[in-house]
């Protein structure tokens, strides 16, 4: 089975112009867009069996997707499975996570410190892990570095989620694009903690950077714990599998240390579903 872990859903209005603007500076593509159209998402996903979506809500960068949208997208598509995202401002942010499980029919969380303008370790996100764990549900969590200006990268080393996985052992997290930059620490943290996960979505694009951290991840043990995504719409998943069979480029003609095929085709025909729990 062929899953994509990570993939986007949202239209231009709920994305600020700044958000955008951010993008595109970093990007260097004036006519980058990060607005969805579902028609050429549920296209994109043609490769794959089964894909997640995320919408997201972090008010501090201006990136607002309402859950109910997601809800309503996934319902009609049976390869899909969406994950509510909760603002841990929001007073209500327990509350808000029960009614996208129990009641839009949600089967995960996403969550991002750095866009949400907060440390992990604070209380108002430590109660939406403990809920998370108590619902038996799945984060996916973006720890690591973003393009955004207005945001803090104190909260996005992924070491901080250290505490997190100790205090809630039985909590199943997945951190997004592997930490990046912050790669050796991602997978030292899912080699001690048999319930972090990490995914590979938007790295191939930086082949040096990719092959480095696969071949790290290799000798660490951890290639077991590493899951196909896309973060669509920056990248695609067929574009995402074409790149991580494309691992080894860096190295052809040299002795470097290398992937094997079979290494590499587990990652891209991994359960994930399975063994999040979503099956």
């Amino acid at each position: 089975m062929i899953v994509d872990c990570h993939t986007h859903v949202g239209e231009e209005q709920h994305l600020s112009k700044d958000f955008v603007k951010d993008a595109r500076t970093v990007s260097g593509n004036p006519n980058q867009t990060l607005a969805v159209d579902l028609k050429e998402h549920l296209k994109a996903m043609e490769p794959v069996d089964r894909a997640i979506v995320l919408g997201f809500r972090a008010h501090h960068v201006g990136y607002v997707v309402p859950n109910e949208y997601v809800a309503n997208y996934v319902r009609q598509h049976e390869k899909l499975v969406g994950f509510a995202s909760i603002d841990p401002h929001d007073e209500d942010a327990v509350e808000q996570l029960d009614y996208c499980v129990k009641d839009l029919g949600l089967k995960g969380l996403k969550l991002g410190p750095i866009y949400q303008n907060m440390h992990p370790s604070d209380p108002r996100f430590i109660r939406l892990f403990q809920r998370a764990e108590q619902l038996d549900i799945p984060i996916l969590i973006h720890q690591g570095t973003t393009f955004c200006r207005d945001v803090s990268l104190e909260f996005a080393n992924p070491v901080l989620l250290q505490p997190i996985a100790r205090a809630f052992p039985d909590l199943r997290m997945i951190i997004a694009h592997l930490g990046h930059p912050w790669i050796g620490e991602t997978i030292s943290l899912i080699r001690k903690h048999p319930n972090l996960y990490s995914d590979l979505s938007a790295l191939y694009y930086r082949p040096w950077q990719y092959y480095n951290a696969l071949v790290l991840a290799k000798e660490y043990g951890v290639l077991h714990k590493l899951f196909l995504g896309s973060d669509y719409p920056v990248t695609t998943p067929q574009q995402s599998i074409d790149g991580l069979r494309n691992l080894n480029a860096p190295a052809a003609g040299t002795s470097l240390p290398t992937l094997s095929s079979d290494e590499i085709e587990a990652i891209i025909n991994r359960d994930t579903f399975g063994i999040l729990g979503l099956s």
